[in-house]
């Protein structure tokens, strides 16, 4: 594994004012401005974890605009019904305006997902495609919010589902993904008529701010109320106001599955729907059939990808016991020939940790899978130093699955397991608390069946043949168990967004009850 060389201070500085000033949002963003460390009466601070420095701050004109989240969420609230009652396949002329804006913009937002997040500049670009990915997909379905008709057992009566606009949708974002996630709820919840307030993570606030701005220049320029769209910035009190104010009709919250209990339970206790995308701990199956380069590939990116920050990221890779000692050497080399470092720099495929306690969350993780008999084949070094976390990644082989395998560690480590047949990898695969995503690589076409079916994986994604992260919006993405159950992005995804009304309409002169109840 090779290093790299950090940039100065100054240069992430100034990078990150240019690219947020590329973004031509600042008339939208009322009352923040980017600018130095301290600007404004009241300020947040934007760090980034490839120095671990303040790079600048979110200035606001007056303190209470950065705390006042009742008021938020009271004019969403208050502009639900108009944005309502707009036809759907106009509410898609809004997120076709903002797919737009997104592309017209791609670089620079990429750039400031770099700066915050401390992604590779491929995966943060890739990241942004996804947005304007998902904004394609809301658009085709703001004319396919289709209901059902339904044969009435009564004559001259008619039966019929249809589904209506929920309300005030709160978003919860993650740092990982501090631009995509919020994509996939916010495209969908408009073009099926509610009203978003988001609460993105305190660790990225400019991506936050710009993709606000974003949006409510694409309501502006379709003569819509910007207003229909609001952002909250804060620590804990900010996703608080969300759960608990039954103004909000639908929490959708992103993050780990000790937040997710603690959400869930208080946004029931008020009648309201949440849906939650919690932790994974994902398994990769290696089958004796498989074509092991096309498995290297998918295991290294799916394990090492976004430096092992990723909620589909691969945790656990179950080899068949035929092939697993030629595998792992190979395994070993591609670790050995990675590139940890600036993650502006062209040709690093490993950014930093997002902060010092994601470090000591790994070191903890490597030091109690040793305690388990674990061997640390290659990896989990520190790489430089300073105020900024690189690690290099790690594989270790485990002789069980044991109690530091069943938890999930949000860093880049991949623990390795053999396995004799089919039935002990599913069981290994499923034996964990969290369900989101898995795959197998396997030829054997009945391996890749079972796998797939109620009988195998009882993960929310099962892939054949790729690895666990880099789904495409195209299907429901979420996963079971501790991993929540909820589905965001494709397929009906967008129900979730909605309620449902069934309506009975009597054309007759006649009124006959059902199941043939005679009354009087």
């Amino acid at each position: 594994m090779t290093a790299t060389a950090t940039p100065s201070h100054s240069a992430l500085s100034e990078l990150a004012e240019a690219s947020f000033a590329a973004l031509d949002v600042r008339e939208h963003i009322q009352p923040w401005h980017f600018g130095p460390v301290g600007a404004g009466l009241g300020s947040i601070p934007v760090r980034t974890p490839i120095t671990g420095e303040l790079i600048g701050s979110l200035g606001a004109d007056h303190f209470g605009a950065l705390v006042d989240y009742g008021a938020a969420i009271e004019a969403a609230h208050r502009v639900f019904p108009q944005w309502r009652d707009v036809p759907a396949p106009a509410r898609g002329h809004v997120v076709r305006r903002l797919g737009e804006l997104l592309k017209e913009h791609k670089d620079a937002l990429g750039r400031l997902v770099t700066l915050e997040a401390g992604k590779i500049a491929a995966e943060a670009l890739g990241e942004v495609q996804e947005m304007i990915d998902v904004c394609e997909f809301a658009v085709g379905l703001s004319r396919q919010l289709y209901g059902k008709t339904i044969a009435s057992e009564r004559p001259g009566h008619a039966l019929r589902e249809s589904w209506h606009p929920l309300g005030v949708v709160g978003v919860i974002s993650a740092f990982n993904f501090p631009v995509a996630v919020w994509a996939w709820n916010t495209a969908l919840a408009l073009v099926c008529g509610d009203t978003v307030v988001w609460k993105p993570s305190e660790l990225t606030p400019l991506t936050a701010v710009a993709c606000h701005g974003l949006l409510r220049k694409a309501l502006a320029d379709t003569g819509h109320d910007p207003e229909a769209h609001q952002l909250i910035l804060g620590k804990r009190e900010a996703g608080e106001a969300l759960v608990d104010d039954p103004r909000v009709a639908l929490v959708s919250a992103t993050g780990s599955t000790r937040m997710g209990r603690e959400v869930g339970p208080r946004v029931a206790a008020r009648f309201g729907r949440s849906l939650l995308e919690l932790g994974g701990n994902n398994a990769v199956i290696v089958a004796p059939s498989a074509d092991l380069d096309l498995a290297l590939r998918g295991i290294v990116f799916a394990a090492a990808g976004t430096a092992g920050q990723r909620c589909t990221t691969l945790r656990r890779l179950i080899v068949h016991e035929s092939v697993v000692d030629e595998l792992l050497p190979r395994l070993v080399a591609a670790y050995q020939g990675l590139r940890v470092g600036n993650p502006l720099e062209e040709g690093v495929l490993v950014g930093p940790l997002i902060h010092q306690g994601a470090y000591e969350g790994m070191a903890a993780a490597l030091e109690q899978a040793q305690a388990e008999g674990g061997k640390v084949l290659v990896g989990g070094e520190r790489v430089g130093e300073g105020d900024s976390y690189y690690v290099s990644p790690a594989v270790v082989r485990m002789p069980a699955q044991t109690g530091v395998v069943a938890n999930e560690t949000f860093a880049p480590i991949l623990y390795v397991l053999a396995y004799a047949d089919l039935d002990e990898a599913i069981a290994l695969n499923n034996a964990v608390p969290q369900g989101l995503s898995s795959a197998i690589f396997t030829n054997d076409v009945r391996e890749a069946e079972r796998f797939v079916s109620a009988a195998g994986s009882d993960c929310g994604i099962a892939n054949v043949n790729i690895g666990t992260s880099g789904a495409e919006i195209g299907g429901a993405f979420g996963g079971e168990k501790e991993t929540g159950g909820g589905r965001e992005s494709g397929s009906d995804s967008w129900k979730a967004y909605m309620r449902r009304s069934t309506a009975t309409v009597n054309y007759s002169t006649e009124l006959p009850l059902a199941q043939g109840v005679s009354f009087g």
